[in-house]
């Protein structure tokens, strides 16, 4: 008996008669990179089924410290000098920041220095607190706390690192002896602050078990816990637990649930301040602050605009902007974003990215011509909604709304004038904004998209960007001839019209027609219909096909702007007329139209 094969199962589709080739699973064409991934291990998940984090909202503030006089600073391939180590100090106070890392004192004289010159000359404010960090030797603990000698409020900062890797590869030591590391040198810095500082000094005090992301959970609680049997914080005595991740190692999820599970177990949990300070290494530092803190962290230490070792410290100007952009109020000033930008930039010696969140050089900027439209469109819906919302209401009144855009440019010092950027993809949208942000000139939609395709030949043959400026020197040269930029075969001086009892216009215009001056006159149901029988006589056919005014700006001085399209000897044409009367802006638009139509 001969046996039949059975039939073969795969997951390729029936091949089809005719027609495209079929596209081939994008599975299908992923190759092992041939990087060698055994190298590394993946981050260890933590035991926490009943997480509450992901139903929280960040409501608030959390409290800020910013780092940038330490950790941003000892980055710094040139680490700033006095002058900028102040420059940046006051404007951190300026924001709003009330605690503020300000050096490692021990260090070096430089660090020493800065903070012995901003206690003696007055510089902290009385509601900021200042923190300096040490290790956990007594010599380099002493050297510390004899840097805040006569300041209002100070806190230490003492730091040793936990993580196995440490242990085993630095320091050689035990999980007792790492330990030990952090009992005897909390106790140092309180002996030397009872002994150093004055009454006058509010000292607080601040541990980090560094390298917090690869320390195992119950031993990073096991030295926090042993610390605090020596702080003994308590109603009025807190102590700050600062979990860095010095190195990025997991998601942001993850991060919160290391967060979550020492905050369920601290055994004082009420008197701890509990501390965030993410490394931006995986490049997620700033959603891992955040999901730090729906976890039950108080606290985020970063840096402006992330600076600091390797990739950086989280980013305190995106962090609060993140707020802002909710509705939450960070607590920090950043409506001067250009001003705290060069700042930084001055003192760290450094550019910020053109693509930097809300502070960049191009983050309110569009060139996609969808985008500029949609802009466009925002912006005059929301000055209608405030119009219609009636008298004194403004756009300022409204719940921000416009595409594209989180935030108002204005709220943060920018100007609505680099919002939109024109280059060769862009397209009527945001060239139309520009002339009417600028010039306010508000186009009919047609003539928004007769001109766009003049740019766009310019953008094309010449590539790059077109400004403001040049988009504006194009207009006028295409459409707005006047004696300073005459062009075309007529040029009007002046011109009178009249109303006779059969309701019929006359016109006569004194113009300049192919470098003649000459009187045109013609009748009509109106003047621009009397203007186009005048220049029937000079052998220019034109034919109205739409028309459209406004005003340019309120008062007696005011201007209108006309806008016609014509057919003129077969070519259809927009012009544009400006002028304080407006039937000789109409006919300065007419004008327009005919002598581009034999340019």
């Amino acid at each position: 008996m001969t046996a039949v094969n059975p039939p073969v199962h795969t997951d390729a589709a029936p091949t089809p008669v005719g027609g495209p080739t079929p596209v081939t699973n994008a599975k299908q064409l992923q190759k092992p990179s041939g990087m060698p991934v055994h190298k590394y291990r993946g981050y260890e998940a933590v035991d926490i089924s009943d997480r509450t984090w992901p139903d929280n909202r960040i409501t608030r503030a959390p409290r800020w410290l910013s780092t940038d006089l330490r950790d941003g600073n000892q980055a710094l391939i040139d680490p700033m000098s006095p002058a900028r180590k102040r420059e940046m100090f006051d404007l951190l106070v300026r924001m709003g920041y009330k605690e503020i890392e300000v050096g490692f004192p021990s260090s070096g004289e430089t660090d020493f220095a800065f903070v012995r010159s901003i206690i003696e000359e007055g510089a902290i404010p009385e509601d900021v607190t200042i923190s300096v960090l040490t290790q956990a030797r007594e010599e380099l603990i002493e050297r510390t706390v004899e840097s805040l000698v006569g300041a209002r409020r100070a806190t230490v900062h003492l730091y040793n690192a936990t993580a196995p890797t440490f242990r085993r590869v630095v320091f050689r030591g035990t999980k007792e002896e790492v330990k030990q590391i952090a009992v005897d040198g909390t106790r140092l810095v309180m002996e030397y602050a009872d002994k150093i500082l004055g009454d006058e000094t509010v000292f607080g005090y601040q541990y980090s078990p560094e390298i917090f992301t690869d320390t195992e959970l119950d031993f990073a609680l096991e030295v926090c816990e042993a610390v605090c049997d020596v702080w003994q914080p308590e109603e009025g005595r807190e102590i700050i637990l600062n979990l860095p991740a010095t190195v990025e190692r997991s998601t942001p999820s993850t991060h919160a649930d290391r967060f979550e599970w020492m905050s369920r177990n601290l055994t004082r949990r009420p008197y701890v301040c509990l501390s965030v300070h993410p490394h931006n290494d995986r490049g997620t530092a700033v959603a891992a602050a955040e999901l730090a803190i729906m976890a039950g962290a108080d606290r985020i230490e970063g840096c402006l605009f992330g600076q600091g070792e390797r990739t950086g410290n989280v980013d305190l100007v995106t962090l609060g902007m993140n707020l802002f952009s909710q509705g939450v109020d960070p607590q920090i000033d950043f409506s001067q974003i250009d001003e705290i930008r060069r700042t930084s930039e001055y003192c760290n010696q450094m550019e910020i990215h053109p693509r930097h969140p809300y502070a960049g050089d191009l983050v309110y900027t569009a060139f996609s011509g969808s985008h500029q439209d949609a802009i466009k469109k925002g912006f005059d819906a929301m000055e209608a909604d405030a119009a219609a919302r009636g008298e004194g209401v403004t756009v300022d009144d409204l719940e921000w709304a416009v595409p594209y855009l989180p935030i108002d440019p204005k709220d943060v010092g920018r100007s609505y004038e680099a919002v939109i950027r024109v280059n060769s993809q862009s397209g009527k949208g945001g060239i139309a904004y520009v002339l009417q942000n600028d010039h306010k000139l508000d186009l009919p939609r047609r003539m928004q998209i007769e001109f766009s395709r003049i740019i766009q030949a310019k953008t094309d043959a010449e590539g790059g960007e077109v400004t403001p400026t040049q988009i504006w020197s194009t207009f006028r040269d295409e459409y707005l001839p006047s004696p300073e930029n005459a062009w075309g075969r007529v040029q009007i001086r002046s011109g009178q019209t009249t109303t006779g009892s059969d309701g019929q216009d006359s016109i006569t215009v004194e113009a300049t027609v192919d470098g003649t001056d000459t009187v045109l006159t013609g009748t009509g149901n109106g003047p621009i219909s009397a203007f186009f029988e005048a220049l029937q006589a000079i052998g220019i056919d034109a034919r109205l096909l739409d028309y459209t005014e406004h005003t340019m700006s309120e008062g007696a001085s005011s201007q209108a702007a006309s806008y016609i399209e014509c057919a003129i000897d077969g070519k259809v044409l927009w012009g544009i007329g400006i002028d304080a009367n407006t039937t000789r802006a109409s006919l300065k638009a007419v004008v327009s139209a005919v002598n581009r139509a034999t340019r």
